[in-house]
């Protein structure tokens, strides 16, 4: 599993696993525009179901910048995911730079109705360089 998806943090029993690809047919370096997709698998390895509820992204480009992106759920849903069941969805990140990090947290609830937050791990968009 690590060599698909190589980045993974485990919170409470809840593991997220994320892989990252550079798209350069949807990026245009001339005009200061790289974009990424990755794929994120979040594993339940408890024994109740969880809920996913909320999003938070801190995306890093290669100056240093910061910004965030929060929300409710991940593409446009709340996934209820049982005991040893995962959830999988890809999304994507622009950047003005041709590299930078991502990293961020989701924030459940268990079927007790006991909210917790599990860390996203924090993962490197990187373009390679052109003509490699």
């Amino acid at each position: 599993m690590k060599a698909l998806f190589p980045f993974e943090a485990t919170t409470d029993g809840v593991t997220v696993r994320v892989a990252v690809s550079f798209l350069s047919e949807q990026s245009e370096p001339r005009r200061g525009r790289w974009f990424w997709a990755y794929h994120v698998r979040v594993e339940n390895g408890t024994e109740r179901r969880v809920r996913l509820l909320t999003r938070h992204w801190t995306i890093i480009d290669g100056r240093g910048s910061r910004s965030t992106v929060d929300g409710d759920g991940v593409v446009g849903e709340q996934p209820l995911i049982g005991p040893g069941d995962a959830f999988d969805y890809v999304s994507g990140c622009p950047l003005v730079t041709p590299s930078g990090a991502m990293e961020g947290r989701y924030g459940m609830v268990g079927e007790d109705g006991r909210g917790f937050d599990v860390a996203i791990p924090r993962f490197p968009l990187f373009a390679p360089a052109v003509g490699a």
